[in-house]
């Protein structure tokens, strides 16, 4: 087994634990907060596995385009970027929750 197969499956491991708790945090919290970390957590997790499937070549990453432009791939680049938006807008409830003075 190669050092970036390894690098594949711990990956993936991980994100599994990581989304499995995200889960149970859900099931447990209402907080819009949380629950935007917990979605940007499964999208993160999301991109794993379409990663895993174009390095398997599974899935073809340049299956969508934006706007017809040759050589960009949508889906990459959306799941790449969400999970730092939901991230981003949960920092912001956070912060505005707590106004500092």
């Amino acid at each position: 087994m190669e050092i970036a197969e390894i690098s594949v499956l711990i990956r993936l491991a991980i994100g599994a634990v990581g989304t499995f708790f995200a889960i149970l945090l859900w099931s447990k919290s209402r907080d819009s907060a949380w629950v935007l970390v917990v979605i940007g957590t499964l999208v993160s997790y999301t991109e794993i596995i379409f990663s895993t499937l174009v390095n398997l070549k599974l899935v073809q990453p340049d299956a969508f385009f934006l706007f017809g432009l040759e050589g960009f791939p949508l889906v990459h680049t959306v799941l790449v970027n969400l999970p730092m938006v939901f991230f981003t807008v949960a920092f912001i409830i956070v912060i505005s929750r707590r106004r500092l003075p």
